[in-house]
């Protein structure tokens, strides 16, 4: 680890260095591609020196011990075990920010909610995972942008597509793809009985052209006019967009926007970030069971939480977290899970990184 972190230190002066030279302060593309490393590296190289330094005063410390004046040896003793517990500490701390960031970290987020079992009450509960993110959002101060929506007679949704901007929007909403379970009466319910029924999250990190080439003759594009809750018509012109990737035979529909351009821009955007998002869940089927249990496997499949609105309780199954305090959770009070999860996960790459380097 220390020979790691001390080429990273190295890294670090080379790029002050580049960051001071005219020519690369003139070339826009490459100052901000320095500028990123340089920040990521000011948050380990610190440390590491701190450390460096405290190791220097725990061998003096040490040498200190074997001195005849009793006084100087307690005070060296005493010394010798504030250091080793911040020593501790501190290569706690480098060996978790040693841990590789998730490229996607910083990226805006799709996200898409989708009614499952449990037909129109399952659409009402999609609703209300929007209201929660919508909530949490604003606490976060993102923006979101809706690119699809279809919306059921009562209200809810049967599927909703929402664009979320905002810095590190998908590290604090990656973990919230998969099953969620809910467990309430239904308003539609007249004997008082507990339903159960499912919604689908899935969190994709906004895609760039560069990331996922599109071949324009693998795409298919359909305009039609726009429609609302029953299939009544809400638009005069044809600006719904439906696009299908052939070779894959994705299809992405849009149709929030009343200009056709901006949604075939939207769809587009839509489309780039689940070829991606298959692209990954491909890689990540091939690697080894040990590459499987890291952070962001992402399982869409997987029942990850249960809101049970009679006990007013939410459990996160993936790291048994349970919370009493249901109601405002719905009201978008999520930052316990989201620390809970990211911890967690965090812990586990931790352990891996360290078994890897063990091996």
């Amino acid at each position: 680890m220390f020979e790691q972190l001390s080429g990273l230190e190295e890294r670090y002066q080379e790029l002050e260095q580049l960051l001071s030279d005219p020519s690369v302060v003139q070339n826009r593309e490459l100052y901000t591609k320095y500028v990123r490393e340089h920040g990521d590296l000011s948050k380990i190289v610190p440390v590491f020196r701190t450390y460096k330094q405290m190791l220097d005063e725990l061998e003096e410390s040490k040498e200190l011990l074997s001195d005849s004046d009793p006084e100087i040896k307690a005070l060296a003793r005493s010394e010798v075990e504030t250091l080793s517990s911040e020593k501790s500490k501190l290569e706690e701390e480098l060996r978790t920010l040693l841990v590789p960031k998730d490229p996607n970290d910083d990226k805006n987020v799709l996200l898409e909610i989708r009614a499952g079992t449990g037909g129109e009450e399952a659409a009402l509960f999609a609703g209300d995972l929007f209201k929660m993110y919508t909530r949490y959002a604003e606490t976060m101060r993102w923006k979101l942008e809706i690119i699809s929506e279809h919306i059921t007679d009562s209200g809810g949704f049967k599927e909703i597509v929402v664009l979320v901007k905002g810095k590190g929007a998908y590290s604090h909403l990656k973990y919230e793809s998969g099953t969620h379970r809910v467990q309430r009466v239904p308003t539609t319910e007249t004997q008082g009985r507990i339903h159960t029924s499912a919604v689908t999250v899935a969190v994709l990190p906004e895609v760039e052209d560069v990331e996922v080439h599109i071949d324009p003759g693998d795409l298919k594009f359909d305009v039609y006019r726009s429609s609302g809750p029953g299939g009544q018509s809400v638009n005069t012109t044809d600006s719904a967009v439906r696009v299908t990737h052939l070779p894959t035979g994705l299809v992405v529909i849009c149709q929030d926007q009343k200009s056709q351009h901006k949604n075939k821009a939207k769809a587009l955007t839509v489309l780039r970030a689940r070829l991606y998002d298959m692209e990954m869940s491909q890689q990540h089927d091939e690697m080894s069971e040990k590459r499987k249990s890291q952070v962001g496997s992402g399982d869409r499949s997987e029942r990850i939480r249960t809101y049970n609105f009679p006990q007013g309780r939410m459990t996160d199954h993936r790291i048994g977290l349970t919370l009493y305090k249901l109601e405002s959770i719905m009201q978008g009070d999520i930052r316990e899970i989201i620390d809970g999860l990211s911890t967690f996960y965090q812990a586990q790459a931790l352990n891996n990184a360290d078994s890897a380097h063990s091996a």
